[in-house]
């Protein structure tokens, strides 16, 4: 039994010695997003730039200086939850003026705080003076309607008003609620928004922000974006005055959204505290309720998005509309760029030259839509499984298939998503990035994006071009990414 023992341990000891050597390497871990290293990560809460540094909460904490890179800090900032609370999606700020009387440079956590035994959701502070230990506030909620669907409070300063500004959801009446205070703790309601757009389940993770318009930061407009059904994302342009928000003029009836694709919620905002970033640049959870759960990964269950560059872009016949681009720092990650122009052949065929060892690429690729043909790419392709990323240009529809994606069974998965998607001079614009268990794809000018998982197995690195048609050009540019876990 002694020997057993021993040897037990020792394989255990071998084990462990591995997983420290490879860290951030297990099946499915995402090499260039941001994952903890350990447990669940949902809604982002709380991105904030602070003192040359992005501090990203999820009541877990990470910091990065180029939302590239990341040093996971702590699993969980909140130490003093009462018994019987739990803390929700919420927000972070910086109280410069110590207008709440916890210090000047406080940190304060504005987030819904749960009542197990009830169910009530209201909303809370907690604070620290070192963005890491947080202490809940002795006469939470501050905010509190006795509801059990009243949540995800983002909070910021309204320098026209000179008042703190709360962004709330009542979540099944489909409403946004606006609340402002001088000192964080006593609230005023000014105002409420909705139903518009998407009125089909829910509203959640309410956020608003400024856009520049056509890319000058001294022109620009207010975004609401507005989690809806538990699986997208939908955002209203218009105006704020600190107490109500206004539609722009010809605001469109039918709902704008986000991301087109399967997998992207609770997006949040970078708040700039030093007041240099000079960008409305977004994170958000890969996910959706209907699986998040159930993800095969063992390190823990969830991770964000690529960090995007918002931007508010004027397009003919349609005026203005929400922009993501990825950050540009990602392409320090980039390895030798592999560039190919060619006519696609008929059928499925390799990209001769360009085969990664495994899923960490960048697509960069433009079709000339001139001439009538279905055509795409299989990605993630290995072992029976691939993602298909079709455009039909008859239909200008681009259809993104994951219904064999993953070498695992999840419930609720199998999917199949598409989106009308305009060329533009004759072009379709693809930017693509793939990762491990995820594909992003930017299209033209990333007026439509689509973000989704796929679970890909081990073996199913390939990729292929493929056409029912001759006639089709494409210009690619490609290149390997670096893990940001093991460089």
């Amino acid at each position: 039994m002694k020997i057993k023992q021993l040897t037990l341990a020792l394989l255990f000891s071998a084990c462990a010695a591995t997983m420290q050597a490879q860290p951030y390497n297990e099946p499915y871990r995402p090499q260039y997003h941001f994952s903890p290293a350990r447990g669940w990560i949902g809604d982002p809460c709380g991105l904030t730039y602070y003192k040359g540094q992005y501090h990203l909460f999820w009541w877990g904490k990470t910091v990065s200086t180029d939302l590239v890179h990341y040093r996971e800090v702590s699993p969980n900032v909140m130490e003093d939850t009462p018994p019987g609370i739990s803390n929700f999606t919420g927000s972070v700020l910086i109280d410069k003026h110590n207008t709440a009387g916890w210090g000047p440079e406080a940190w304060v956590a504005a987030m819904t705080v749960y009542e197990k035994d009830s169910k009530k959701q209201a909303q809370g502070l907690a604070f620290s003076h070192d963005g890491v230990h947080f202490s809940h506030f002795d006469k939470n909620p501050v905010i509190d309607l006795w509801s059990t669907e009243f949540r995800d409070p983002t909070v910021f300063w309204h320098e026209q008003t000179r008042r703190w500004v709360m962004v709330v959801a009542k979540a099944l009446e489909k409403k946004v609620k606006f609340y402002s205070s001088a000192n964080l703790k006593d609230w005023t309601w000014e105002s409420d928004f909705g139903p518009a757009g998407d009125q089909e389940k829910s509203w959640e993770c309410p956020d608003l922000f400024q856009v520049p318009v056509n890319g000058n930061w001294n022109n620009r407009r207010w975004v609401m974006v507005v989690s809806v059904n538990w699986a997208q994302e939908q955002y209203f342009i218009g105006d704020f005055d600190g107490h109500k928000f206004t539609l722009m003029d010809g605001h469109p009836q039918q709902p704008l959204y986000v991301d087109r694709g399967l997998d992207y919620y609770a997006s949040r905002v970078v708040r700039d505290y030093d007041d240099t970033l000079h960008q409305s640049i977004t994170l958000g959870w890969v996910a959706t309720w209907d699986y998040a759960q159930q993800a095969p990964s063992t390190w823990g269950k969830g991770f964000w998005s690529l960090p995007r560059l918002y931007g508010l872009t004027s397009f003919a016949g349609e005026g203005l509309r929400l922009t993501q681009t990825p950050l540009p720092a990602l392409q320090q990650l980039r390895g030798k760029l592999f560039s190919k122009r060619l006519e696609l052949p008929v059928g499925a065929h390799p990209i001769a030259g360009f085969a990664p060892k495994s899923n960490q690429y960048e697509l960069d690729v433009t079709f000339d839509t001139s001439r009538s043909n279905t055509f795409g790419f299989y990605l993630a392709e290995g072992n029976g499984h691939k993602t298909v990323v079709s455009y039909d240009t008859d239909a200008r529809t681009l259809l993104i298939d994951r219904t064999n994606a993953a070498d695992v069974e999840i419930p609720k998965f199998s999917r199949i998503t598409k989106a009308e998607v305009q060329p533009e001079g004759g072009k379709l614009r693809l930017h693509v990035y793939v990762d491990r268990s995820s594909i992003e794809i930017f299209a033209n000018r990333g007026k439509e994006v689509f973000t989704l998982l796929t679970y890909a197995g081990n073996g199913q690195t390939g990729i292929e071009t493929f056409a029912h048609r001759p006639g089709t050009r494409m210009e690619l540019q490609a290149w390997p990414l670096r893990s940001i876990w093991n460089p």
